[in-house]
């Protein structure tokens, strides 16, 4: 079976685009003959497994419409406890790796996802398709070269957010920097060292991750984070001249030397709920605007940017999508007995909102999988490009996972327990994911009980240390992975605002009045609507400060 890395080195360029970007010229039509040949496929093979039966209650749907109406929507909970145990025996194809990212702190501490051989053949070429299109300026117009020198800013490949850069590697030949960068027991700052020495000699091309991660690793560097050996650059001409020429264009510019000055990047890969965020610093920082992708640890690739850097198109090989509405989302959230109807990627409106829905084709086992996450379409082609399928922007997470800067993953239970180890005495709490000052953080808004007395600063302190104490004891990657992000980005992600006295009895009184009964009476926890912040008396200025948190972040590049 041909692979990408063979058309590229024999120069076979046009066919090297078919085979990673030709997607982009299908119709919609086209584009769901793929999508439910492929889970007729996949159903087969869910049949014939033990959890694929049991994900399916039993069901032996034998069309697309019997398997959206007999099949359950799942989460990761339906495929517990086989999935932590990395149990092969009961899955639909024998897993060619598990790839796994944080779980939910107290229950397991990582979420392990299993890949086929032929899932990792798809992925490889939709992973080239993607350098392809970071590196291109027109259709079919890209750079071909192998060996692009690539600083390895991005996770293991058995990380969910690893896999893509390495299956990069194998479909198009790039060269990580540093060259040791596999190596156990380097500290990720002394990696960084070792990669930009590297590249002052042998040049940097590309690079790719979270932003938010590129944005740290420039900032660390422009202010002097990421030392240069001096007998390092004496010793070799080509870094000595490079910084030379760099030490003239900042000092031109009058400011200090950024990574731009040094290298003129060809390729940057982005993604992440924060892209939008950060993808303009990265631009100052590297010179080139990122190319953002949306994906994922159970799925792999969703969709990505193409070459005009604005909104993202849905790639059809590697998942069969399925949108819940919002409207169907609402009738859920407030009865769960309730089973939501879901909309395919041809029924789907331009300028509403849809919780995604995902079942894995090539042997992978996620099946009618509620990824959490709600997408816009933001219209239903590329009219500029001429690309004929559903274009979308990520909008928000909708369960109770809150994600700071795709860097740790927070669930009810553990704001709620480092709250409660602050030892300060509260009547409640709600909290939800925030852009302030342009950076996200996470905003906790709690009422203090009785007569105590504390400063909004004094209670955010407090909190932070808690989270850092539950990273030691749960691995939920919050602060362990900021490190001093803090500090090199600004970054203070959690914030308190403390409610008025009687804030929750106030909310619980108007609920009654606005006929409420038991259930609908507790405030949600996480993610509180401007309605339920305005019946805590939150201060106005602050709510219409958060109204604009996600479409901010998901405004068009």
């Amino acid at each position: 079976m041909t692979k990408p890395i063979e058309l590229l080195r024999d120069g076979r360029k046009d066919e090297l685009w078919q085979m990673c970007c030709g997607f982009l010229n299908l119709k919609l039509e086209e584009f769901m003959i793929i999508q439910k040949r492929l889970l007729l496929e996949q159903i087969g093979m869910l049949k014939g497994c033990e959890l694929g039966r049991r994900v399916m209650q039993g069901a032996m749907p034998e069309t697309v419409q019997e398997f959206r109406e007999q099949v359950p929507l799942t989460t990761y909970d339906d495929y517990l406890p086989e999935l932590v145990e990395r149990s092969e025996d009961w899955l639909p194809a024998k897993p060619a790796m598990w790839v796994h990212t944080v779980g939910r702190a107290g229950e397991y501490n990582f979420k392990w996802v299993p890949l086929s051989e032929r899932f990792l053949h798809e992925f490889e070429r939709v992973a080239g398709g993607v350098g392809l299109l970071a590196s291109c300026n027109a259709k079919g117009d890209f750079l071909a070269k192998e060996h692009l020198k690539t600083l390895a800013t991005m996770s293991s490949q058995y990380y969910g957010s690893g896999v893509v850069g390495h299956l990069m590697q194998q479909a198009l030949g790039v060269d990580f920097l540093p060259s040791n960068f596999n190596m156990g027991g380097m500290a990720f700052q002394e990696k960084m060292k070792a990669g930009f020495q590297e590249a002052l000699s042998e040049g940097l091309d590309a690079l790719g991750g979270l932003p938010s991660i590129l944005v740290y690793i420039g900032e660390m560097f422009k202010q002097g984070q990421i030392s240069i050996d001096s007998r390092f650059v004496l010793s070799r001409p080509k870094a000595f001249a490079r910084l030379a020429r760099a030490l003239v264009r900042s000092k031109l510019a009058r400011r200090r030397m950024l990574p731009r000055d040094l290298w003129s990047a060809k390729v940057i890969v982005g993604g992440g709920v924060d892209s939008a965020l950060y993808r303009d610093r990265v631009e100052e920082l590297w010179g080139r605007r990122p190319l953002e992708v949306y994906g994922g640890t159970e799925g792999g690739l969703y969709a990505t940017q193409t070459w005009d850097y604005e909104d993202m198109t849905f790639i059809p090989n590697l998942n069969f999508f399925e949108f819940i509405p919002e409207r169907e989302r609402f009738r859920w959230e407030l009865d769960h007995s309730y089973r939501p109807k879901t909309v395919l990627l041809d029924e789907v409106r331009e300028g509403e909102n849809y919780e995604l829905v995902i079942t894995n084709f090539h042997g992978g086992i996620m099946t009618r999988y509620r990824l959490g996450d709600m997408v816009r379409i933001s219209s239903l082609r590329n009219k500029k490009l001429n690309v004929d399928i559903p274009q979308m922007v990520f909008h928000s997470r909708v369960d109770d996972l809150v994600d700071i800067a795709s860097l740790g993953r927070l669930t009810e239970r553990t704001i709620w327990e480092a709250v409660e180890n602050t030892g300060i005495p509260y009547v409640d709490w709600v909290a939800r994911k925030e852009i302030i000052d342009n950076k996200p953080a996470l905003h906790v808004y709690l009422e203090l009980r009785g007569d105590y007395i504390a400063s909004e600063e004094s209670v955010a302190v407090a909190t932070r240390e808690q989270f850092r104490r539950l990273d030691r004891r749960y691995r939920c990657n919050f602060y362990n992975l900021m490190g001093d992000m803090e500090t090199v980005l600004g970054l203070k992600p959690v914030e308190v605002t403390l409610l008025p006295r009687g804030a929750f009895a106030g909310y619980n009184s108007q609920r009654r009045a606005q006929g409420a009964g038991v259930g609908g009476m507790k405030q949600p926890h996480i993610s509180p609507s401007e309605e339920v912040l305005s019946l805590l008396r939150v201060p106005r200025v602050r709510v219409e400060a958060a109204a604009v948190t996600e479409d901010e972040r998901v405004s068009a590049p």
